[in-house]
């Protein structure tokens, strides 16, 4: 089924089944497609974000289960509290998917990654549909959920377009400028290949 995803700005993506068949202005989109199921969003529509630092928060950090929140407490853990876990593939696995759905939760539908040595947490990432690019080099800055926090440059994918991946994010935010000053913990929506990952409750 073609759904349109539109937001509070009146622009709009109509998607068909992984890819983008039409953008534009909603109204455009409705009259093109009547038919079409209708998501409305508070905000703006992105392409989405990259993470610069998949490597580091999906591999050589630690997502604990919200059950391991009185032990372990929320926030990622690394260096001498990771190693002190001995985690089998398993726990890597599951702490992949967890940070996976982590970094949906702020918009991000690519993770930038040195080759991925771990098959549990590649495995996780593949089934999950996040992006995966490569990198050159340590990116710098500082790991972050968030990429807005991490001190470096943004990336964002390729431009929505009719014909290209559906991947995209939408922030509670009126612009460019609010979300990058409130960052990606504004965001209420993503998808990616065409089905929608994250949607804030």
């Amino acid at each position: 089924m073609l759904t349109i995803h539109a937001d509070s700005r009146g622009h709009a993506l109509a998607v068909q089944g992984a890819w983008i068949a039409d953008a534009g202005p909603l109204e455009g989109l409705l009259a093109a497609h009547p038919h079409a199921r209708v998501r409305t969003w508070p905000g703006i529509l992105t392409s989405g974000l990259v993470n610069l630092h998949g490597t580091e928060l999906l591999e050589q950090a630690y997502h604990p289960d919200p059950r391991e929140a009185d032990e372990l407490g929320t926030e990622p853990l690394t260096g001498d509290a990771l190693a002190a876990l001995a985690l089998d593939d398993a726990r890597w696995g599951a702490s992949a998917r967890r940070g996976v759905q982590r970094m949906l939760a702020h918009g991000t539908v690519t993770a930038a990654c040195a080759p991925l040595r771990n098959r549990a947490v590649q495995d996780a990432v593949r089934r999950t549909g996040l992006g995966v690019m490569g990198r050159i080099g340590e990116p710098g800055g500082t790991p972050s959920l968030d990429p807005y926090a991490c001190g470096l440059p943004l990336m964002f994918p390729s431009e929505r377009a009719r014909g290209s991946a559906a991947r995209f994010a939408v922030f509670d935010v009126r612009d460019e400028t609010e979300l990058a000053e409130r960052g990606a913990g504004t965001c209420v929506a993503t998808v990616v290949a065409g089905r929608l990952v994250y949607r804030r409750r």
